[in-house]
């Protein structure tokens, strides 16, 4: 497909991009700008204190799993954290409170895996300072999903997490995976690498170490602890950014994978999907941002495994986020 291999220029520090790329991206970054800049001029105070967490890539930094380890890191030191995420492929855009009865398809996929997992109140919906303006009837601390770009709420704290192993070409979109340049690092509180091994450092700043390694694969369809043995060949189905990682987990964790449907990022899988999927006798392993997609067309009878992650943090970072936020005093954007 094309996008893919457009993605896999990206990342690549070999491959440059070609004319029209270069040139689209130079009209793509004034009106990033520009943007931007309107939106700072309607500035919003959520009712409570906001941390957001963004990145300047496109896709695979692990917002996600970075959302839930601070979700739970805060309620560890005793605040209530309410989470609130843009339901991207959702139908409904009012924002409202997640529930378990709530669909993918209703409050987006993102949304129903950060209520399923994190515990905390989760609100979904485009208009995400409706949204914030919500969030003080259930906890008291926020924590806006995909917020590095959307300037136009106040935060208390600015975390962005870029990929452990860099950020490809290093140019902006579309010729690159860029959605702003390096030097917006300026602008957060905290830059976060996120994934294992080394990094180069991309900014002045205190670069953290953090990442969501393999864990373990569940039965996402019981409500038991189900746990899947690494013993017999595995048919991985993913429709995630930079899929790779998951076959390396499994790999760590002792799995064959035997057969991989790799679908595009944020694909919406269908019925039809689902029948193709099941005519395999292979146990079938996904990820939990998949599962909220899967689930809806998927057989009870039938095991829906699930990769989980554990995350492992720089010691001190949960500690350095606290004492950012604890003032609680909306600082400016600009």
């Amino acid at each position: 497909m094309l996008y893919q291999q457009i993605e896999r220029m990206w990342w690549s520090s070999r491959r440059k991009p070609n004319l029209l790329l270069r040139a689209l991206a130079a009209v793509y970054a004034p009106l990033s700008r520009f943007e931007q800049q309107q939106r700072l001029k309607q500035v919003v105070t959520p009712p409570i204190p906001m941390i957001s967490i963004g990145n300047i890539t496109v896709g695979g930094s692990g917002k996600t799993p970075f959302v839930l380890w601070l979700a739970a890191e805060l309620k560890q030191r005793g605040f209530n954290p309410v989470l609130l995420s843009r339901g991207d492929g959702a139908n409904n855009q009012t924002p409202h409170l997640v529930s378990e009865y709530s669909k993918a398809h209703e409050v987006g996929d993102e949304a129903v895996l950060l209520f399923r997992l994190s515990g905390c109140p989760v609100i979904a919906g485009r208009d995400r300072i409706a949204g914030a303006g919500l969030a003080a009837t259930y906890g008291d601390i926020l924590i806006l999903d995909d917020g590095f770009q959307y300037r136009q709420l106040q935060r208390v704290c600015d975390i962005v997490l870029v990929p452990a192993e860099g950020v490809g070409n290093g140019s902006l979109l579309p010729a690159g995976p860029l959605r702003e340049p390096l030097s917006a690092l300026g602008r957060a509180d905290l830059v976060v690498r996120s994934g294992a091994g080394e990094f180069t450092p991309l900014s002045n700043k205190k670069e953290w170490s953090w990442s969501a390694h393999a864990g373990w694969v569940r039965d996402w369809n019981s409500r038991a602890d189900i746990l899947l043995e690494a013993s017999r060949p595995i048919h991985v189905v993913t429709g995630i950014a930079r899929p790779w990682r998951v076959l390396r987990d499994l790999n760590a964790l002792g799995f064959e994978v035997a057969d991989h449907s790799c679908f595009a990022d944020h694909h919406e899988y269908s019925r039809e999907d689902i029948q193709l999927l099941l005519e395999t006798k292979k146990s079938i392993v996904t990820t939990a941002k998949d599962a909220v997609k899967l689930m809806p067309f998927w057989p009870q009878e039938r095991p829906l495994w699930v990769l989980e992650q554990r995350a492992e943090a720089e010691a001190g970072l949960a500690e350095s986020i606290v004492k950012v936020i604890e003032p609680g005093e909306a600082r400016s954007l600009n």
